[in-house]
């Protein structure tokens, strides 16, 4: 490879890097503009640590773990030392030769700590923050890397006889996020308030300019997430890349806005945003391997998808405030199933190795996550009490408000808990005058 080739391919991936960097401030402006204003600091004091969190993890040891090396290839775990040493060879990468070892690191980095993000929205507005962080630091640092190296680190769903696919993550980033959203979800229990006397209440989010900006951002983001792992800037590659993660995304939305408006018979905004988002996780399996067609087709199923997993998800009882499951799990299943059935790559035994990878990668997940949640459950505890989730988690885990001239007590409480705080005041007011 020549020395400029080498610089352009390095140029592309550390613009990616920023791009996916840049992720995280949509998932910041997302979560917290459809959950409560007295819990937006609390929202966007978890996503800045997600960053942090996962890259020190990834420099510590799960660059290692993910990537131990061709020893553990075919394997189930392998790890190839502490820290992040250069390879022999000095800044090339030994995994790719088309960039240095170092942009290899942080952009792949970057997959860790949006893997922990995706978790932080769906158990929003009552959980601890310090169980949060503990669960991010673990999750991240030990179970994504170990999946990440079934595949992309030579592992053995990347050995089978028909290798699995997942070109940028819908199964080993976006549904492990998902299993383990699924699994604090079902400890955690729901927000006092959302379901009441067998009925499913509305907790609307405070700010959708807010979570329209946070789609927005992160559809850009998706350009450098998707486009990115091409692992070079070999034109027709990422181009072609780009080209249908923005089909699936716009096939996304529309699928949402056509969907939903059957179900509910109105156009229901979030379920657009939602829909672009299924659209992007849903092609994000198999973006290089996609026609103009089967994009399409992905989006729009993946978009219709999520609408009906918000729905199914609320009526089992199951509470997540921004639609994690529906986006991330769900449609991170329908994308990996997707690399079976269009592209280049259809076909029964692909359909298989994907069923395999599905089944292999949510089973450890689900599993790591429900025995860690449970652990920090009867450790320190998972939930905060009930005083703390009425008033906002702002005020009592941060001791500030994102918005001092509108939070007090009672601001945005549901109209059950309204109603009872004006009975208990009504002693003290005085009459209403003409």
């Amino acid at each position: 490879m020549s020395q400029e080739l080498f610089v352009i391919n390095n140029v592309w991936m550390m613009v990616s890097i920023f791009l996916v960097f840049v992720m995280h401030l949509g998932f910041a402006t997302l979560e917290s503009g459809l959950a409560r204003s007295k819990n937006t600091v609390n929202i966007l004091f978890k996503n800045s640590m997600m960053p942090p969190i996962g890259l020190l993890m990834y420099a510590l040891w799960g660059f290692s773990l993910m990537y131990p090396g061709a020893d553990f290839a075919g394997k189930v775990f392998g790890f190839s030392g502490w820290g992040i040493n250069l390879p022999e060879g000095g800044e090339t990468s030994s995994y790719n030769a088309g960039y240095t070892f170092w942009t290899d690191f942080l952009f792949q980095g970057m997959f860790a700590a949006t893997c922990a993000t995706i978790v932080s929205g769906a158990v929003a507005e009552r959980i601890k923050l310090a169980t949060f962080l503990v669960f991010s630091v673990v999750f991240v640092g030990l179970c994504y890397p170990i999946v990440g190296m079934w595949k992309w680190g030579g592992g053995f769903l990347n050995t089978l006889s028909t290798p699995f696919y997942d070109f940028a993550g819908s199964t080993i980033v976006h549904s492990v996020g998902g299993w383990g959203a699924l699994a604090g979800i079902l400890l955690l229990g729901p927000r006092i308030g959302k379901y009441v006397n067998g009925k499913i209440k509305p907790i609307p989010g405070h700010s959708i300019p807010m979570a329209t900006i946070g789609v927005f951002i992160l559809w850009l983001g998706w350009f450098g997430f998707n486009g990115g792992s091409v692992l070079s800037a070999a034109p027709g590659a990422v181009s072609r890349v780009l080209v249908m993660t923005s089909l699936a995304a716009a096939a996304g939305a529309v699928g949402g806005c056509l969907f939903s408006y059957l179900l509910f018979k109105t156009g229901d905004f979030t379920m657009v945003l939602n829909g672009i988002l299924a659209g992007l996780v849903g092609i994000t399996a198999g973006a290089d391997q996609m026609g103009v067609v089967d994009s399409v087709i992905i989006g729009l199923v993946a978009g219709s998808l999520v609408v009906i997993a918000v729905t199914v998800f609320d009526k089992l009882g199951v509470d997540d405030p921004v639609g994690a499951l529906s986006v991330h799990l769900v449609c991170g299943i329908w994308g990996t199933l997707a690399v079976g059935f269009f592209g280049n790559l259809a076909g029964t035994p692909q359909l298989i190795s994907q069923l395999i990878g599905i089944g292999a990668v949510g089973g450890f997940s689900f599993v790591f996550a429900f025995v860690l949640w449970a652990i920090l459950k009867m450790t320190i505890g998972l939930r905060v009490s009930e005083r703390e989730e009425m008033e906002g988690l702002d005020i009592h885990e941060h001791k500030m408000h994102a918005y001092p001239d509108i939070n007090s007590p009672g601001y945005e409480m549901s109209m059950p808990e309204k109603e009872e705080v004006l009975e208990a005041d009504l002693p003290k007011r005085a009459p209403i005058t003409a």
